[in-house]
């Protein structure tokens, strides 16, 4: 269940709605951030965007403040990507069209057939939004997939002829499951338009759908924000301002960061420069192994370095995130002699074990375990008094500090 940003809670329990079905998803991205042909399963719903009984009133997307009230199951796009068993109910015999303001199944009763019990596992990958009876007076509406109907399965066999003789919006009894057969990690690509100043994402092939996204920029770690209410896509950052090295953590449906905290780093593709011309650039990572919790910042001050001719420096370094294989740092230099230095420069020993992952703010270039760290090609003179911050990612354990640090 949700633990915080939605305005719904699932159902307590396997519940009971009207169906209805749609075509597909529409172009290019359907109601979740996710192209159709990128869908883990072609077998897919759409969940109410509202739950205003009577109220046929569009309300801005994604719905906040006051109108929170009025969120649906789709929940502000925070249960897209998870999955649903769905197992048909009775039939309707009389007029079930969903008209505003009447009820369903006028001038009829429900009543069972041999499809009763069919059963099929749907992702859900889209929103039902619409001013009328299905989107606005059942809570429990479920809009299906139109190719999916007849694939639904009983006594291990597909129904097969279901759709369209004994449709007419049947009963369904419906749940939240994890996915089915979950094998493997995410899949991640940008959407149409992204680039190293929108860098916007489409996160699926979940275990248990998505609550929210992290990434990681300029030493720490941001909450990214939704694309909308599109609940698989979100606009991250650069792990520098306007760079195109991503480093993202995932949160699923119970706020809990998945594979223990698990960072994927990745690059805008080259195929995205200026910008992605196609609905879903689909990219490849590598993993580190997290951390479920945020450590608070460890600072620590270098004994003072050496300096060449005319150079005195001070240096503090400070571990602002560590993880299971890794950590992050800020580090300030600072010139305490009385003439400007220019291209500043800093070496020093790194401990054993420690590799760079990357860097913000300077060029960092190891040899072995001896790191140069040089000024950006945008500050490279540091007058009497003046600093400079920069910091880096790198895998290994985190310690307190370099040894042998120089300044030239």
């Amino acid at each position: 269940m949700q633990q915080s940003a939605g305005a719904a809670s699932d159902p307590p329990g396997p519940v009971t709605g009207n169906a209805t079905y749609f075509d597909g998803l529409g172009m290019p991205y359907g109601g979740c951030g996710v192209p159709q042909a990128n869908l883990d399963s072609q077998d897919f719903v759409a969940l109410n965007v509202y739950n205003t009984p009577g109220d046929y009133t569009f309300y801005p997307r994604p719905l906040t403040g006051a109108d929170l009230s009025k969120a649906g199951l789709w929940n502000n796009g925070l249960n897209c990507g998870r999955y649903v068993q769905v197992e048909i109910g009775d039939l309707c015999t009389g007029t079930n069209d969903g008209a505003q303001n009447q009820p369903f199944c006028r001038g009829g009763s429900w009543v069972s057939d041999t499809y009763n019990g069919a059963k099929l596992t749907m992702l859900v990958a889209d929103s039902c939004g619409d001013s009328n009876g299905w989107c606005r007076d059942d809570p429990y509406h479920l809009d299906l997939a139109k190719d999916s109907l007849n694939r639904f399965v009983k006594n291990g066999a597909a129904v097969a002829d279901m759709y369209p003789n004994h449709w007419n919006n049947r009963h369904v009894t419906w749940s939240f499951v994890p996915a089915p057969n979950y094998s493997g990690d995410i899949n991640i690509g940008f959407l149409q338009s992204a680039q190293v100043w929108w860098p916007a994402i489409s996160v699926s092939h979940l275990a248990n759908g998505i609550h929210s996204v992290e990434y990681f920029s300029n030493g720490a770690w941001q909450t990214a924000q939704m694309n909308g209410d599109m609940g698989q896509s979100y606009v991250i950052g650069g792990t520098t301002s306007g760079g195109n090295q991503f480093q993202i953590r995932v949160r699923d449906v119970t706020d809990t960061l998945i594979n223990g905290g698990r960072v994927y780093s990745f690059t805008l593709p080259s195929a995205c420069n200026p910008q992605c011309g196609t609905p879903y650039t689909k990219v490849s990572y590598t993993t580190s192994e997290g951390s479920t919790s945020t450590p608070t910042a460890t600072p620590t001050v270098t004994p003072t370095p050496t300096g060449g001719t005319g150079v005195s420096c001070g240096v503090n370094y400070q571990v602002a995130n560590a993880w299971q294989g890794g950590f992050s740092t800020n580090v300030t230099v600072r010139n305490t002699g009385t003439t400007t230095w220019n291209n500043w420069t800093i070496t020093w020993t790194a401990p054993s074990g420690v590799t760079l992952v990357n860097a913000w703010s300077s060029t960092i270039t190891p040899s072995g375990t001896t790191w140069t760290i040089k000024a950006p090609s945008w500050a490279t003179s540091l007058a009497p008094g003046a600093s400079a911050t920069f910091g880096f990612q790198a895998n290994g354990p985190s310690t307190p500090g370099p040894a042998n640090i120089t300044c030239t």
